[in-house]
């Protein structure tokens, strides 16, 4: 009686026990996975930011980045497998109206890693890693670029969408443009060369207004759908978080690049409107800080409605992570700009509050992961 009743127990905690087949990991991976690498890489870089301690937890942020890397190329390495060997059904992602969405995670996760670069490769390193680093930016804006367009290509052409069925993940495709805009930020001050820099300053403002406009267009679609047909369905109830992104990024970019922009426009004869520029930034910081300030208590106040209901876990949690975070680097910032200590205050909480949200969500994934049951392609349960 006693070993049936062990039996189940034991059969759970069988790696990959959930799946027919080892090989189905392969099969049902999804790019919503490279979302744990956006949560894992934006947790790495506000973790030595944080004043007064930050300088001892940068070995915590360097461990991660470190562990991040591994992520994506874990996740990058099983997702070409899956083109190699699934490719039929990995091309249906184009058409399935959710899942798509989730490509954008990829570049935003590498940007996270680029980022890490600067924050921690160059002491680890030393300024041999900026070549790299550059590299990769490209690769990333080339990614984003593409999927900013394409993704909504299809949505215009191929999917099937209402108002009613609109979540904020909507998002994912259009933002990670203005990620990469950040990203260029943080780099291109370390570029040898004057006119890369320039070039990558530049790139890095078209990125921004590639994304940012749209990113808020879908903003308002957002608030007038929540506004008539009230929250969406519980398995996207971290999707509320997600509008925290584009108002986070968007100013960490303004920030970053305004900050760039007064020594690296001087050298093209441009001084003055690098003057203009880095006073646009801080103030388009400030103000969209504000409006964050915003989306975060009323995604607090939906997710508190959620919680006390019950929620499954699923790998969409994630999306509490990235955008917390993001907001909260771009309160960092704002506190460094504005020498308000202020700032740094409310970016030591909510430093908190995102570690402590990685470490739940990061430990339901390495159950779920370790028993197979967060494999799950809906594309392709969609057309069985």
């Amino acid at each position: 009686m006693m070993t049936t009743d062990i039996k189940p127990i034991l059969e759970g905690m069988r790696p990959l026990s959930r799946l027919d087949h080892p090989r189905e990991m392969i099969r049902q991976f999804t790019p919503n996975w490279f979302a744990a690498t956006m949560g894992t890489g934006i947790l790495a870089l506000a973790l030595p930011q944080v004043p007064g301690i930050g300088a001892s937890l940068k070995p915590v942020g360097e461990v991660l980045w470190f562990f991040n890397i591994g992520l994506f190329s874990l996740f990058t390495a099983l997702y070409t497998a899956r083109w190699i060997l699934f490719g039929h059904e990995a091309r249906r992602i184009f058409g399935h109206n959710t899942v798509s969405m989730f490509i954008g995670t990829i570049p935003m996760g590498l940007a996270t890693i680029i980022n890490g670069c600067i924050a921690f490769g160059i002491a680890r390193f030393g300024e041999g890693i900026v070549p790299v680093a550059t590299v990769l930016w490209w690769i990333d804006a080339a990614m984003a670029v593409s999927c900013g367009v394409l993704i909504p290509y299809f949505m215009f052409t191929r999917h099937q969408h209402s108002l009613d069925g609109m979540t904020a993940v909507w998002l994912l495709p259009v933002v990670a443009a203005e990620v990469t805009a950040a990203s260029g930020g943080l780099l291109a001050p370390h570029l040898a060369q004057d006119s890369a820099q320039f070039g990558m300053l530049v790139t890095s403002y078209i990125l921004w207004a590639y994304s940012v406009p749209v990113a808020f267009s879908i903003l308002a679609l957002l608030i007038l759908r929540m506004a008539l047909h009230k929250l969406p369905h519980e398995g996207m109830a971290a999707s509320s978080w997600l509008a925290l992104g584009p108002i986070g990024t968007g100013a960490l970019g303004m920030l970053v690049l305004g900050g760039d922009a007064p020594a690296i426009m001087a050298g093209h004869g441009l001084a003055d409107v690098g003057t203009v520029a880095q006073g646009i930034g801080t103030i388009a910081g400030l103000l969209l800080w504000g409006f964050g300030l915003w989306w975060l208590a009323l995604a607090s106040l939906i997710t508190w409605r959620y919680w006390r209901a019950g929620i499954p876990f699923n790998l969409g949690w994630w999306g509490y992570t990235f955008p917390l975070g993001v907001f909260t680097v771009a309160t960092f910032r704002l506190g460094t700009t504005l020498h308000l200590a202020f700032f740094g205050i409310v970016g030591t909480v909510l430093t908190l509050a995102l570690a402590l949200m990685w470490m739940v969500v990061a430990a339901k994934t390495l159950i779920g992961g370790w028993r197979g049951n967060l494999f799950v392609s809906p594309c392709i349960a969609a057309t069985n």
